[in-house]
């Protein structure tokens, strides 16, 4: 009998020890606060100081190989240091286990027809000197 409660015992303690696992499908919940901060880095490399117009799908579960994974679109008009240099952006971003993955320029009609809405949050980053 008792080493049946001990074994019972360290059974439980094994369980309780054992690694959690990711969930690939956790619905992101910051994926907004994510996005800028990972532009706001992007942005310091392209000499960008600030954005308009910017605006952002809610994640959406879509095949991504042959798996499902929540992605994003964004898209905006990137403001330069030079003088009267922008240029429109539309990127996808990829998460895994709710966080941010990968946020890299859409192509091939990635985001095309996505509902996007306008994400103020990102009009109001600035970058630098010289933001509007």
């Amino acid at each position: 009998m008792l080493l049946f409660a001990l074994a019972s015992t360290l059974a439980a303690c094994a369980d309780s020890k054992a690694p959690k696992t990711a969930d690939s499908n956790t619905i992101p919940t910051k994926y907004k606060d994510e996005v800028i901060e990972t532009l706001k880095e992007l942005f310091v490399k392209t000499d960008t100081v600030s954005v308009t117009g910017a605006f952002i799908t809610d994640p959406t579960l879509r095949p991504v190989d042959n798996e499902q994974h929540y992605t994003i679109c964004v898209r905006y008009m990137a403001h330069s240091t030079v003088p009267g240099v922008t240029g429109n952006a539309e990127r996808i971003g990829y998460f895994y286990n709710g966080h941010l993955n990968q946020l890299v320029e859409a192509d091939g009609g990635q985001c095309r027809g996505a509902p996007y809405k306008p994400f103020p949050e990102l009009d109001r980053v600035c970058i630098g000197t010289g933001c509007k």
